[in-house]
């Protein structure tokens, strides 16, 4: 056994024995980590202006604490920006963590030290757990890559600032340095497209033995590596290829285009975002991942049903959550953002220990005819015939119809197919038929005929990199939504229908 692998044996096993520890803790490790939030919190800018003292409890700090977006707290930010301590955490930020807003252009997510230690430890263990259960050592032997925004770091005023992907990117363990790919020349390209061409001839000749990126954009870099080499599975080129890491977007929908492409590997969620990471998958042989909770976050939930219908929804925290409830994620956390909706949905599994998977996005929905469809369940019934049909989907987003005419008005799927089904009529129909078993509002709009049944429309290769390409997010972790409640979408991904 060379060091590097005995090495990786032993911090596997080691950080199997603290999570395993920890599962029994996750109550006592939210109080404990509110404490010290709170502690922070009195101390800066943003405390005092919100009257917060040193010893909250945690229906006080509710009740003085609003829920915020990046919009209530920029003014914070910016005064960070121009360099001021002490505003919404202790000292200044290590970096900004930049991101694309959807509607307020970019966000400027403060990275604390404290929080970066916490984003470097969860990947670190996320992928030591993996090892320890599968005893797959060996994959630390060959290349690692990860398909990531620019490592480039920049200024935002006074701080320094980048893509997340790429900031971790420079805190590579040093014995894992000439393990990773690309190089940090061709992962510092920031046109999308030559940076793929570029990781291509870099990587094809490369031991490969795991990959990690947003499933559209891995697919793009194994259809373009394909052709390059004129063979017809990625395992051709990269026998040694067993693991696949993900996050942020459901894999489900790609599942069936990945399996064609790379056939048998392993496959392992993250769920990592710029304001924290929050969980991971634990046991590859489950779809739901481990909530941290004791990596920086203080967590706070709101129901769904009751945060889209109540201006002052019920904040609780973990000790009062149910399962197989939606909830809206709000975090509180050792970078400074406090009571935040990161927008995201998500449905606790489990409760000993807890568990969640990601149900959607809550302002990604459709609900122009009042059928209140979310991203879980066009994911749901779109997995679900393709499991039965066959089809290999490589994009898709689901739009409303709305005209005069109600016969013609309803629900269409625009889908980029890697391999269409046989027969694109009854997949359409067993399609509908899954969301109308999932959903009491779209029922019975379909049956009172106040809509149709759905409608796809196919997309031509490559239309939806168009699309991201024309508002100028292809590429990196940016993701197209798979619901709109409007046309902005539809209406450009017509232009590329078949």
């Amino acid at each position: 056994m060379g060091l590097k692998k005995f090495i990786v044996k032993i911090l596997a096993r080691y950080t199997y024995n603290s999570s395993k520890k920890e599962l029994n803790q996750a109550i006592e490790n939210q109080k404990k980590i509110f404490n010290y939030l709170n502690l922070n919190l009195s101390k800066t800018v943003y405390g005092k202006d919100h009257h917060i003292t040193k010893r909250e409890s945690i229906i006080s700090f509710q009740k003085k604490i609003p829920i915020n977006n990046y919009e209530r707290l920029r003014p914070y930010v910016e005064k960070v920006a121009d360099g001021k301590k002490d505003v919404l955490w202790v000292g200044l930020p290590k970096y900004f963590a930049k991101t694309s807003g959807t509607t307020s252009g970019s966000k400027y997510i403060p990275l604390t030290k404290e929080m970066l230690k916490n984003q470097i430890r969860s990947t670190k263990e996320a992928l030591l757990l993996y090892a320890h259960q599968t005893k797959n050592f060996d994959i630390i032997n060959g290349k690692m890559m990860f398909i990531q925004g620019s490592p480039v770091v920049k200024k935002y005023k006074k701080i320094p600032c980048g893509r997340l992907s790429g900031i971790v990117a420079n805190y590579v363990p040093q014995f894992l340095q000439r393990n990773r790919l690309p190089s940090m020349a061709v992962n510092s390209i920031e046109d999308w497209e030559s940076k793929i061409n570029n990781i291509i001839l870099e990587t094809k000749n490369s031991d490969l033995r795991l990959i990690g990126g947003i499933p559209p954009w891995v697919i793009m870099y194994f259809e373009k590596l394909l052709l390059n080499c004129g063979v017809n599975n990625i395992k051709e080129i990269f026998p040694n290829l067993g693991l696949y890491v993900y996050g942020g977007v459901n894999f489900r929908p790609y599942k069936n285009t990945f399996e064609k492409l790379v056939g048998n590997i392993d496959f392992l969620e993250l769920y990592p975002a710029s304001e924290g990471f929050i969980a991971y998958q634990n046991n590859i042989n489950k779809n739901d991942m481990l909530l941290l909770t004791n990596h920086g976050i203080f967590y706070e939930f709101i129901e769904t049903s009751d945060y889209l219908s109540n201006k002052k929804p019920k904040r609780i925290w973990l000790k009062d959550v149910k399962i197989n409830t939606d909830y809206v994620i709000i975090l509180n956390t050792c970078a400074g953002l406090w009571g935040y909706n990161i927008g995201d949905t998500i449905k606790f599994t489990s409760i000993d220990p807890y568990k969640i998977v990601i149900t959607g996005r809550v302002q990604h929905y459709i609900s122009a005819f009042g059928e209140h469809v979310i991203n879980s369940e066009v994911e749901g019934a779109l997995e679900k015939t393709t499991n039965v049909l066959g089809g290999e989907i490589v994009g898709f987003t689901v739009c409303p119809s709305i005209n005069d005419d109600k016969t013609s008005q309803g629900h269409d799927w625009f889908i980029e197919f890697n391999k269409e089904p046989d027969d694109m009529g009854a997949f359409s129909r067993l399609l509908d038929e899954n969301m109308v078993s999932q959903n009491i509002y779209y029922k019975d709009l379909v049956q009172n005929k106040i809509i149709r049944p759905l409608k796809i429309i196919k997309i031509k290769k490559g239309g939806f990199n168009k699309y991201m390409s024309s508002i100028g997010k292809l590429g990196g972790q940016n993701k197209c939504p798979q619901l709109a409640n409007d046309r902005k979408i539809g209406d450009y991904l017509i232009n590329f229908s078949v």
